[in-house]
């Protein structure tokens, strides 16, 4: 069971595609309020392990804590885990039929039976936290590659979850609409939101960051505060990897 003070536990996690080993026995906490973020080379697990935290993915061994709810029990509440973790996508998968406020509604009305009149006003507060307060009758696809994102950002928060992830949130984002979305993702961060990151952007790691996890070939190389990875990392992989980034 997890500790009281991890709200993620991730042991000894595995995961096999066929005859690819994706995660070969990665093991990290994330400690209530942390922002940590995971970095390492194409193709290192990195989004395999954000899938599996709120089983998307299955792991073929090992397992993952959600504080005292094990993710990887067949027989524990999946659904409740997933209220509990948010996540952002790469690629926003906003419903291009539904405006902003409807897309950042859905999930409470659906899932957590949240009547209209009270998760519009909540919807409008969020999209004025993420800078969209003028967006709520937008659909997406009116709405730039930044906005997007940070409108599945507020669809995310609006589960009041415990824990998000985010997968890459600014990969395909124009270098101009990056800033937008770090922003609000630093202002979670300030506010005490428990945040698991796999991303390349250094300065947001240097400003929120209080874990650097560096992965390579499916495993955890080297883990580190950002000043202490990024200025003296002591594997020489991660120095490699690091001098193609900074």
């Amino acid at each position: 069971m997890a500790e009281a003070e991890a709200r993620v536990r991730i042991k000894n996690a595995q995961k096999v595609f066929g005859n690819v080993e994706a995660l070969r026995g990665v093991s990290f906490d994330v400690k209530a309020g942390q922002v940590v973020l995971v970095i390492g080379p194409s193709g290192s697990g990195k989004s395999t392990l954000l899938r599996c935290v709120n089983r998307l993915e299955t792991l073929t061994g090992g397992e993952i804590w959600i504080d005292n709810d094990s993710v990887t029990d067949p027989h524990g509440d999946i659904r409740k885990i997933r209220e509990e973790v948010g996540m952002v996508f790469q690629d926003f998968n906003l419903f291009p039929h539904l405006t902003a406020l409807d897309n950042i509604t859905l999930a409470p009305r659906s899932v957590k039976h949240v009547s209209r009149d009270k998760a519009e006003p909540r919807a409008r507060e969020l999209l004025a936290r993420v800078g969209l307060a003028d967006k709520a009758d937008t659909y997406p696809r009116h709405l730039s590659g930044g906005q997007q994102q940070r409108v599945a950002i507020a669809r995310a928060l609006a589960m009041d979850p415990k824990v998000m992830l985010f997968d890459e949130p600014t990969s395909a984002l124009d270098p101009e609409m990056i800033k937008e979305v770090l922003d609000v993702m630093l202002d979670l961060a300030r506010e005490g939101m428990t945040m698991l990151v796999v991303s390349h952007e250094m300065g947001f790691a240097r400003a929120a960051a209080d874990t650097v996890v560096f992965m390579d070939e499916g495993r955890v190389v080297e883990t580190g505060a950002p000043s202490e990875l990024f200025d003296n990392a002591d594997h020489e992989r991660t120095q490699k990897f690091l001098k193609h980034i900074l």
